[in-house]
């Protein structure tokens, strides 16, 4: 197993065992994911695990290429019967390898959705660092699950707690997982950065 994949699973086993003791209210709430509640967002990080490339591509066609209309099609194929069904079944997953066998995407989904459901249930998560930092390489440099490099095309981002910088222009600062979380679109990481070009992130992000 490559160490992309170990990574992966290692995220998979955290955010499994934070979840394990959820009220069936916090199961139910919501997430920075959308209108996903949170075992909508487990179950959709549990079907991307189930595809491979031409999988995904056969149910995009299948869905006409309706993104909206893909997800929610797998993550209820996934779901199980309870929120603790549908747990016991991601707790059993093995890597996400979109877009491809060894990615850092599918790192990425597991690093991103788990922070979507974590935050807003006040649950605290130090990702592993090395992932973290390939996952903030990853999507400065391409537009993958979201248009993250597109999005902070011509600001500079740079990390106070990792060695990670990328990009030219007004410069964005703070936490690598608040960057990542803010390349993902989520808007509410955008909060707890600095720099001059965090006004500029934000309008994109309106």
């Amino acid at each position: 197993m490559t160490k992309l994949s170990t990574i992966q699973l290692r995220e998979r086993d955290a955010l499994a065992e934070d979840l394990r003791s959820l009220s069936p209210e916090q199961w139910r709430s919501a997430t920075l994911c959308g209108e996903w509640d949170t075992e909508e967002v487990l179950a959709h990080l549990g079907a991307a695990s189930q595809l491979s490339f031409p999988g995904w591509l056969r149910s995009m066609i299948g869905a006409r290429f309706d993104p909206d209309v893909h997800n929610r099609r797998r993550l209820e194929e996934f779901r199980g019967a309870t929120p603790e069904e549908t747990l016991a079944r991601f707790a059993g997953i093995g890597p996400i390898r979109l877009p491809r066998t060894e990615s850092v995407g599918g790192l990425g989904e597991l690093i991103v959705h788990g922070e979507d459901i974590r935050r807003p249930l006040g649950i605290k998560h130090d990702p592993d660092a090395e992932g973290l930092t390939a996952v903030a390489r990853f999507f400065a440099t391409k537009d993958f699950a979201v248009n993250s490099e597109s999005l902070v095309a011509g600001l500079r981002l740079r990390a106070v707690d990792a060695d990670f910088a990328a990009g030219d222009g007004p410069e964005v600062s703070g936490r690598l997982l608040d960057l990542v979380m803010a390349m993902a679109g989520r808007r509410a990481a955008v909060a707890d950065l600095d720099g001059d070009g965090v006004a500029e992130l934000l309008g994109r992000l309106s």
